[in-house]
Formats: structure tokens, sequence, C-alpha cells
């Protein structure tokens, strides 16, 4: 009886590291479902949303640890997936992109840091990562934020666009109301 109780515990000191890391991995799968620019508006078109853009680059350390801690958030990725159509987007993306029949490009994609002209247009000429910007349902710029949020600053912000309350009543009011 005892050598089964001593297995039992011995087992199950093996198995639970192994099944915790396999929630781990759900988690991250049930994440934000983060799309390309394109297929948000081809979306968008469809099923309007709002649309929340991630502006990052490869070489931002604060991008990276947006990543790790507020997006890998589960509360932040439910408000996410449920109310915005949610865009990973390289302020450095090389390639040619159409937006409202216009036609954005970075000027010089083999240049390090050389800013894509879409990016820069919905950041409004600002080059600071991470940055997101918020469009509305017809794709109209809506809002801009700028750099690193947690959690707890960035839920209310989705909350507030993503419920439409922004049409309401402004962003003091709104604070206000949630005390």
């Amino acid at each position: 009886m005892r050598n089964t109780s001593f297995l039992t515990v011995v087992t199950l000191a093996i198995l639970f590291p192994l099944l915790l890391s396999a929630q781990k991995e759900g988690k991250s799968a049930t994440g934000i479902k983060w799309l390309t620019f394109e297929e948000a508006m081809a979306l968008n078109s469809k099923k309007p949303k709002m649309v929340f853009i991630d502006f990052y680059t490869d070489w931002c350390g604060w991008c990276k640890k947006m990543d790790n801690e507020t997006f890998s958030d589960p509360a932040v990725a439910d408000i996410m997936n449920k109310r915005f159509y949610a865009v990973k987007f390289n302020a450095e993306h090389p390639d040619p992109m159409e937006f409202k029949e216009q036609r954005f490009v970075n000027p010089n994609p083999q240049k390090a840091r050389s800013t894509h002209q879409l990016a820069l247009a919905l950041m409004k000429n600002e080059r600071l990562y991470p940055s997101y910007v918020i469009l509305d349902k017809a794709s109209d710029w809506t809002y801009k934020l700028k750099g690193y949020k947690t959690p707890q600053e960035l839920i209310p912000i989705l909350k507030f666009y993503g419920e439409g309350t922004y049409k309401k009543m402004n962003w003091g009011e709104y604070k206000q109301s949630q005390q």
C-alpha cells in the first residue's frame, strides 16, 4: 500500500508540470487572432468591426514586452477577438499596400529603419513603437495610443472603443463612470 502511494505521488510530481505546460500552450492557441492589414480590411468590408492595429518593429524591445505580457493576457485576447480585427503591422514593411484607394510604399525598403508610408499616415507621422491605431467599422481613423501598456491600462481603452462608448461620452466621463 505504501509503495502504491509513493508511486502515485512520484507519478503526479512528474506529470503535473507536463499538464501545466499543455494548459499554457492551449492558452496561447486561444490568444489574439492576429491578421495582416489586408486580411482585416477584407473581413471588415464583409462584416464591419473595429480594427486595432499594433505597429511594431523587429528591433523594438517594448514591442516584444507588449507581446509577451499584455497581448498574451487572456482578458486582453478575449476583448480583442470579440470586438476587433486585430492587426500586427511591421512599420518597416517592405511591400506596397492599398488603403482607401491610395497606394502606400516603403520609400527605402532595403534601408534599415525605413518606415512604411501607411504606418506613418495612420500614426500621424510619428515614429514611436509600439503604437496602436483604432479604426472604426468604416475603417476611418478613430484613436492613436503610444507606448507600452499593461493589461490593466489597455483593457479600459479596448472596452471604451470596442463597445462603442466613445460615441456616447468622452474618455474622462467614461473613466469616472467606471470608478
